[in-house]
């Protein structure tokens, strides 16, 4: 448990009252020597589990010839990773940054810039969705649909229009003769994990190319393996002009990236955009090493095993946990939708063994390792089903006590 007496950090997170120290696999240990089993994976960042050891062993190679000089110099290492992403994805262009906001930021700028340099026109609005999560930059919560993240930050920057996900009428009201592109998640993870629906998507993608818009895809926590495939618009029959990534890709060290189409390289050319420490060669090493593990052991397609067992098992549970009243999800990124407020549940399974995170109010977020099994499965619902029958048995009793 914590001890500090003060901190000298900026309370910007409300942290739970645990203190990790160590990690392997699909388990954690607090400072007291007690293992967890954790279902949030760092918010969706290591997927391989924690320290996997392919990518501590080509972290530790790199760190004995080369930790930074600069973007000015030729990299190798950073066009191996490129490559490979290219090469997996509809992708042929990649900038490398830190983070998913970042990446983010890139996406919006390279948009603005293609049509604005390139394109030769005045578009620089961007549509994105009611209950999206795109970053804390200023552009990108500006860019978030949710207004709890742009408390106190006002005034925002012009250039955002806010449509309802799978609506596509309500796409087409926002477009003006200013916009360039619109940006999706495919699964809204922050705000209770909900699925974009296959046919939206399609004539979302459609309407893009019909009015010369930039298809922008944001897989910051859908990417590298977690939804059932490398990327999420692979199982929606799409090619996005532009995809962004972070989270999964380098298993725990700080790294983003966009990948863009061909045409797009006119957009950012020398001097339109950097970043210091993008695509830094200790970095590129993890997601080198991420990626070929992920691709070796088949961790996509087990995602999409394991995810429909946890899916169909949560989905038994529930018929007999009037707590629950939907599940969904892709892969393994799930949410688990509750009749009331998840915090104190969620409290609860952190004292119970099992690490979760909400998604918005009242939706809890099953994130595990891609190499979860479904005996670890069956462990974490086990806890859960246990928790909410332990709460529906004690509020039952407060409603006896209180009617004697």
């Amino acid at each position: 448990m914590v001890q500090l007496k003060r901190s000298y950090l900026f309370p910007t997170y409300t942290k739970f009252p645990l203190t990790l120290v160590k990690g392997r696999g699909t388990t954690l240990w607090d400072d007291q020597g007690r293992a967890y089993l954790d279902f949030m994976a760092g918010l969706a960042v290591c997927n391989l589990g924690h320290v996997p050891e392919r990518v501590k062993a080509r972290i530790e190679l790199q760190l004995e010839q080369l930790w930074h000089v600069s973007n000015l110099f030729h990299l190798p290492i950073q066009e191996e990773l490129a490559e490979k992403l290219t090469t997996l994805s509809c992708a042929d262009r990649v900038f490398f940054c830190n983070s998913g906001a970042e990446a983010n930021e890139a996406a919006i700028k390279c948009a603005r810039r293609y049509h604005q340099r390139v394109l030769g026109n005045d578009r620089y609005e961007i549509v994105t969705f009611e209950q999206s999560f795109h970053g804390r930059t200023i552009a990108t919560l500006t860019a978030t649909g949710q207004e709890k993240v742009k408390d106190g930050f006002f005034p925002l920057p012009q250039g955002f229009a806010y449509a309802r996900l799978n609506d596509i009428d309500s796409v087409r009201s926002c477009l003006t003769a200013h916009t360039a592109a619109v940006m999706l998640e495919l699964v809204q993870g922050e705000s209770g994990v909900r699925l974009a629906e296959p046919a939206f998507v399609m004539a979302l993608a459609q309407l893009c190319r019909e009015e010369g818009l930039l298809l922008i895809v944001d897989e910051v926590q859908t990417g590298i393996g977690r939804t059932g495939s490398l990327f999420a618009y692979e199982q929606y029959g799409i090619e996005p002009d532009i995809i962004t990534l972070a989270k999964g890709l380098a298993s725990g060290l700080p790294i983003g990236a966009m990948l863009g189409q061909e045409r797009l390289s006119e957009a950012f050319s020398a001097g339109s955009h950097a970043s210091t420490f993008g695509g830094s060669p200790v970095a590129m090493a993890a997601g080198l090493a991420t990626l070929e593990t992920l691709l070796e052991d088949g961790l996509a397609e087990r995602a999409r095993q394991t995810g429909a067992y946890a899916l169909e098992r949560l989905r038994q549970v529930s018929q007999d946990a009037p707590a629950i009243r939907e599940v969904r999800g892709l892969g393994l990124l799930i949410g688990i939708e509750c009749s009331e407020p998840v915090g104190p549940i969620i409290q609860r399974l952190h004292e119970s063994g099992l690490l979760v995170l909400a998604g918005g109010i009242d939706v809890i977020r099953f994130m595990p390792s891609l190499y979860v099994t479904c005996e670890e499965i069956d462990q974490a619902i086990g806890i859960l089903s246990q928790v909410l029958a332990e709460r529906q048995r004690e509020a039952g009793e407060e409603r006896y006590h209180w009617r004697a």
